[in-house]
């Protein structure tokens, strides 16, 4: 077995605190290489929301570190605040709005493979190929954080990692 260099303590919630409750997207990623999960701390500022939204293919573990504010899911709308931890398995639709305080959560999910360039030899140009996305021709809709591609046109926010997305 293969430890990382940089197992242990990576983040703190002192660190959210420290950045500007103004200041959306993610604010930590787990980037190390050969990992199987993927992590973020996002924020999300007061009265900002991220959109509705499905997760086709990936349970995801949102816990919240600080802030209040609402998920809202098919089954209708929860409170969120401080220590609360909701489940939202693959294919359920959700969307989270910040209160007053904004909003500061880790999500949790299994790594997914990001965007490939894959020469097309059977093609006289080299293709972009997402797997399991969109087609390359919407680069411009795809987060710089996590390489997902926004689901709604007017989205605002990744719906993946809360990073906000480019206007």
């Amino acid at each position: 077995m293969t430890v990382s260099p940089r197992a242990g303590v990576l983040a703190g919630l002192a660190d959210v605190r420290a950045v500007p409750v103004d200041r959306g997207g993610a604010l930590w990623r787990l980037s190390e290489a050969g990992r199987q999960l993927d992590a973020n701390i996002i924020r999300v500022p007061p009265g900002d929301r991220v959109a509705r939204h499905a997760e086709a293919d990936l349970d995801v573990l949102l816990c919240v570190l600080d802030g209040n504010g609402e998920l809202e899911t098919d089954a209708g709308r929860q409170p969120l605040e401080a220590g609360s931890v909701a489940w939202l398995p693959r294919g359920s639709h959700r969307a989270l709005s910040a209160g007053a305080d904004g909003l500061a959560y880790v999500t949790a999910h299994t790594r997914r493979p990001g965007l490939a360039i894959r020469n097309a030899s059977a093609v006289a140009a080299v293709a972009v190929e997402p797997e399991g996305g969109e087609a390359a021709c919407l680069l411009s809709r795809i987060c710089p954080a996590c390489d997902r591609p926004a689901e709604a046109i007017d989205a605002r926010y990744c719906g993946r990692c809360g990073s906000s997305l480019a206007p």
